[in-house]
Formats: C-alpha cells, structure tokens, sequence
C-alpha cells in the first residue's frame, strides 16, 4: 500500500500522488537533500469520550415497534413448528386417546380438548400473544426512553469512551 505524498516545503502543489513520475520525483528529490528518513511512529486508537444525555422517545417507539414486530412473527413461525413437530410425533393423537379412555369419548372435556388442540387455535392463541406482546413491548421501551431522559438530565446521563482502532 502506497503513503500519499506530502505537499512540498516550497508551499507549491504537489505532483499527483500515486503516479510513477511524482514518486519517483520524490524519492530523488529525498536523496539529493541527503535527507534522513524519520521514522514513524504510531500513536495508538484515538479515544473520544461521550455522554448519552438523550434519547429521541419517538425513534425508540419506531425501533421497538419493528422489533416487536419481528418477535412476534418468530413466535407464530416457532408455534407452527412445534405444532408440527409434535403432531409428527403423534404426541396429540396419544393425548387424545389418553383422554378419551379416562373421560370417555363422549364427554365434554375430550371434546374441549380435542378443539384446543387443532392447529388453527393454537396458531390464533399465538397470534392474540403476539400482538399483546407487541402493544405492551413498545409501550414499555417509549416509557423507559421517558425515564431515561428524566434521569439523564439529573445524572448526566451514560458517559462512554470510544475508540478508534
């Protein structure tokens, strides 16, 4: 990897860096002075400190409603999965069975639990848990940005040193 050139002590421009001419004008121009080469050191990772005093409400209720969003997707899509999977494992038909010899298969609670476990309410309960769980997450992060900023402008808020590496 090549190092740009520096401009010239003369204070005029210097040639087009990268090119063959302007390197090989520098490298003679540097033994013809008889210069020595200086070495470089190297300072380290640049460190800057900061303080998060506050925190925009309405872009943590836009983050957190996306994210809220995408997690109550995950748990319809893992409530299908599991649904599946157990019904590959014949885990409801032995229930069902199970039932039917303690209950009878005329009774009302076989029946109540026949119908609970279909896949349409076990996707429609995860459904209704999801979106509860959506409201009240969003909610919840728009309250906290709330009391973050009260508390930061009592406290200073979080004060953090970043580097750069």
């Amino acid at each position: 990897m090549s190092q740009p050139l520096s401009i010239p002590p003369g204070g005029g421009q210097s040639p087009q860096s990268g090119s063959a001419d302007s390197v090989a004008e520098a490298v003679s121009a540097d033994k013809g002075k008889g210069a020595k080469k200086s070495k470089k050191t190297i300072a380290g990772p640049r460190r800057v400190r900061l303080a998060l005093t506050r925190v925009d409400p309405w872009s943590v209720m836009k983050a957190s409603l996306l994210l809220s969003f995408a997690a109550g997707i995950m748990m319809i899509v893992a409530t299908a999965f599991v649904w599946f999977m157990l019904d590959a494992m014949h885990v409801f038909s032995t229930i069902k069975d199970l039932v039917g010899t303690v209950a009878g298969d005329e009774s009302n609670a076989f029946k109540a639990l026949v119908a609970y476990l279909e896949l349409p309410r076990a996707l429609s309960m995860a459904t209704i848990t999801a979106v509860v769980n959506m409201v009240l997450m969003t909610a919840l992060a728009t309250v906290g940005a709330f009391l973050y900023n009260i508390t930061a402008t009592l406290v200073g808020g979080i004060h953090l040193t970043l580097a750069d590496e």
